[in-house]
């Protein structure tokens, strides 16, 4: 059963409500003075929805989101596909 590799696709719309959602907690950690690339990475590694402030809803927001959606639109960006 677990022989064969499993692939995970996503579609483009979902893509572009990612990014907006994962702009948006940005711009809401960072106005309330946190460092959001540390607190969005502390809420990947743990899925620990603290991590991210109430602030404009983000922590709502955040969790809209797959984790496993959020990494893969993270690594496409990365990697500039």
């Amino acid at each position: 059963m677990f022989d064969k590799t499993m692939t995970f696709t996503l579609e483009r719309d979902r893509e572009s409500d990612i990014r907006r959602i994962l702009t948006t907690v940005y711009d809401a950690l960072k106005e309330k003075g946190y460092n959001p690339i540390n607190q969005i990475v502390g809420y990947i590694l743990s899925e620990d929805p603290t991590y991210i402030t109430t602030y404009n809803n983000a922590r709502s927001l955040i969790r809209r989101i797959d984790r496993d959606e959020l990494l893969q639109v993270l690594v496409k960006s990365y990697l500039g596909e």
